[in-house]
């Protein structure tokens, strides 16, 4: 096995698909190496669904997509990587399986056709004392509906069975007869989708059906789809592994033990989603987590404190005087889900019980029970027994809630704590977490709509900002306890790019002027739905200029996500004619207001965007730049933010850069680029420079504008609350506090003379500054 490469400096995210593959990713790498990019970061790369974009849907993990490239483009691109002195980071999905086509997926076929002989049947999650049979909700209709109507087709000669495009096998020897009859001797069943929510008997991930969990905590299973996983370590093609939805699996430590003794120790992050406060477990065998904790407190030191109040005035204006309580509505949204769209889930846990162990409950309470005490569940998941307190304060939630059902929670409870190894403890911790992403990120998100920045994935929208001193004590935190973990800003599964959070960051210092703004708008349009206008209004100003087709398809995703008036499996078609009028509208009757306000604070969202992206960059752990995020992206909710990125205005922007243009802080986006390829190429070239964490004091009546650290000899200097700062006329006699001896900020070339720095002349080209001795960046230069 290869010896493992030095931890990453910086990534930078590729999504890779049929349409950008391996290939295309080679071609990038010297653009990449002169960006001052450290390590690439390659979104799934393992054999997917035909014509997936994203790559979470592997259909088998023995193969690299030959849609990406295949083996050999990833040996390629492994080489040109190497030729540019890059490391590999790659996305890994041990969760789930794609199933959605079950021909291209030989495991999930053989399971299907041999059923639990299969020597597959152990690769997935699935409860066959359930009915018997593999439950597939595929149907547009209930299954004697669709066979009266001859929807299902036996084909004995090429041993199949089709539903329109849908193809599954026949077992050996039961393709002869009547259509019902030889549904009835396979080993799956065939249901209208409908019901797959109440009856489906296989752990899914989240609540897709087409993606089937996969256990491997089976150490066969594990070795079985990791073995080209591992041959990337131990072959130079990859030197580190990020680990998608790690709290899905039964024992997510147990997995990075064995993930671990695979690969050698090699560099693994983990996309886990930390709550406010919560603290990522100490004895995994991670380098940390993929940077969702990071940038809640990134976009908060950047939001003002005092907009709150006008903000959530306006919101209960919306909602017809009625104040907006975040806890009622994410536990409304988390007990819907626990109730319908995971009813499957919670009924496996349910019959892992025996009545008699029940606290009394009947079988109905007991159902009732593990609903509310998943909805009432503060984190993602608890690692028994590590987190009984997490537990204890669900039990209390729910109680008051619930007191009748006090007895079940704490015969549940009880039951938890006692078996921490136990199939029931198993489950429910693996159940807590799709509870929480699809009641919270999927659904609470998109109906608690002050302010958008704040719903973001990892983010608690009721922490509303972070001064300076809290944004220290985050940082400091991280480089003492997680200095290689991941930052990240924008990411595949954001709700909204960096550069939208930041322009809308800018309505809490102007509270009363987006209040006057959205009304102006609601009057032009309005979907009748106060607090999904202000959602949609606020989209439409922050993702500005944007194509009718984007503004619409994310419409559709946001209202039907928040579930209020419209939703996917019933669409309301009055209330989206009216929301998709309102779209319209926005490039029509409300454009002059729409392009009147995004002037207004464009160029306050670029100097939050600047400042957000230099204190990732410059700060603790690794920073990540998501593809195509080194220029302005103004993307929203995926697809909208895999779009395809225009690499050759980017290559030209930065050979510019590099003949010594200044770029002003414009349209172009040449600015943020600066930004960004000067803080990662001092970041790659000095680590020295980078290796420990201090507040910086500045002085004077803007002071609070100024948010400043020293890493151990670069000090990166950035603006907050530019509003404000504007409106008091500029920084005046503020000074940042430095310790003597030249330094030249690398940003613009210029040297300062340490000391006492005006803020005024620091900051006159650029709202932010990169600082580094002068004799690291003279010395360099001859």
């Amino acid at each position: 096995m290869t010896g493992r490469r030095s931890t990453p400096r910086s990534t930078y995210r590729l999504q890779i698909r049929k349409g950008f593959d391996l290939d295309a990713a080679a071609e990038l790498t010297d653009y990449l190496r002169d960006l001052g990019v450290d390590w690439a970061y390659l979104s799934p790369i393992l054999q997917a669904t035909s014509g997936s974009d994203h790559g979470y849907d592997v259909t088998d993990p023995t193969v690299v997509d030959p849609e990406r490239g295949g083996a050999e483009g990833l040996q390629r691109f492994a080489d040109a990587a190497r030729a540019a002195d890059l490391g590999i980071l790659i996305d890994i999905v041990p969760n789930h399986q794609g199933v959605s086509a079950p021909r291209e997926n030989p495991w999930w076929w053989d399971v299907l056709r041999r059923g639990q002989d299969s020597p597959h049947a152990a690769a997935f999650d699935v409860n066959w004392a359930r009915g018997g049979r593999l439950r597939l909700p595929v149907l547009g209709r209930e299954l004697e509906q669709a066979i009266d109507d001859g929807e299902i087709e036996v084909d004995a000669a090429a041993g199949v069975v089709r539903y329109f495009d849908h193809e599954f096998p026949l077992a050996d020897g039961t393709g002869e007869g009547d259509v019902r009859d030889v549904l009835a001797r396979q080993h799956y069943e065939l249901l209208f989708w409908r019901r797959g929510d109440a009856e489906l008997n296989y752990r899914r991930f989240f609540a897709v059906t087409t993606l089937a969990g996969v256990r491997v905590e089976d150490p066969a299973v594990f070795d079985a789809s990791h073995v080209e996983i591992v041959r990337w370590i131990r072959e130079g093609l990859a030197d580190g592994l990020r680990v998608d939805h790690p709290d899905g699996l039964a024992d997510p430590g147990g997995y990075l033990d064995l993930l671990a003794d695979a690969t050698g120790g090699a560099y693994v992050l983990v996309e886990k989603i930390l709550e406010h406060g919560e603290e990522l477990p100490a004895w995994w065998a991670t380098d940390g987590t993929t940077g969702y904790d990071a940038m809640a407190v990134l976009d908060r030191v950047l939001i003002d404190p005092a907009g709150e109040q006008a903000l959530t005035a306006l919101d209960a204006r919306l909602r017809g005087g009625q104040d907006a309580d975040y806890a009622d509505m994410m536990h409304e949204a988390k007990l819907a889900w626990a109730t319908d769209g995971l009813h499957a889930e919670v009924l496996r846990l349910a019959a892992l019980v025996p009545a008699a162990e029940r606290g009394g409950a009947s079988d109905e309470q007991w159902l009732d029970a593990l609903a509310e005490l998943l909805a009432a569940f503060p984190v993602y998941r608890a690692y028994l027994p590590a987190g009984t307190e997490e537990l204890d304060a669900a039990v209390a939630l729910a109680s008051g809630r619930r007191p009748e059902l006090a007895a079940a929670f704490e015969a549940i409870a009880a039951r938890l704590v006692a078996e921490p190894e136990a199939e029931f403890t198993r489950r429910f911790m693996q159940t807590t977490g799709p509870v929480m992403a699809k009641g919270v990120e999927d659904t609470t998100f998109y109906r608690f709509t002050r302010l958008g920045t704040l719903t973001e994935v990892g983010g608690d929208p009721t922490e509303w900002a972070v001064d300076a001193d809290g944004f220290h004590a985050a940082s400091a935190h991280r480089q003492a306890a997680w200095p290689a973990a991941m930052t990240s800003l924008s990411t595949h599964d954001t709700k909204r790019s960096e550069d939208v959070r930041a322009r809308l960051s800018v309505l809490a210092e102007m509270p009363e002027r987006w209040a006057e703004v959205l009304g102006a708008l609601r009057e032009v349009s309005s979907t009748g739905d106060g607090p999904f206008d202000n959602l949609l209004w606020q989209a439409i100003v922050g993702a500005w200029p944007a194509s009718r087709e984007r503004l619409h398809a994310y419409a559709e995703k946001a209202s039907r996500e928040a579930g209020n008036s419209t939703t996917w499996s019933e669409p309301d078609e009055a209330f989206e004619e009216k929301m998709h009028h309102l779209v319209d509208t926005a490039f029509g009757d409300a454009r002059a207001i729409v392009e009147g306000f995004v002037d207004e604070i464009a160029p306050l969202g670029r100097s939050n965007s600047l400042s957000l992206k230099l204190l990732q960059l410059a700060g603790p752990g690794v920073p990540d730049v998501y593809q195509g995020t080194e220029l302005w992206d103004h993307s929203l909710v995926d697809p909208d933010n895999r779009r395809e990125v225009d690499f050759a205005e980017r290559r030209r922007l930065l050979a510019r850069l590099d003949e010594g243009w200044m770029p002003p802080v414009d349209g172009s986006g040449a600015a943020k680029l600066l930004v960004v390829s000067r803080a990662l190429r001092l970041k790659r070239d000095h680590p020295e420079l980078f290796t420990r964490y201090t507040p910086m004091t500045a002085a004077g009546d803007a002071a609070e504008h100024a948010v400043a650290f020293d890493r151990g000899g670069a000090v990166a200097v950035a603006t907050r609350l530019p509003t404000g700062l504007a409106a008091r006329g500029g920084w005046g006699d503020t000074e940042l506090l430095t310790r003597a001896g030249a330094m030249v900020d690398v940003l613009t070339g210029r040297r300062v003379e340490g000391g006492r720095v005006r803020l005024a002349d620091l900051l006159d080209s650029y709202p932010v500054a990169l600082l580094a001795p002068a004799d690291v960046i003279e010395g360099n230069a001859s």
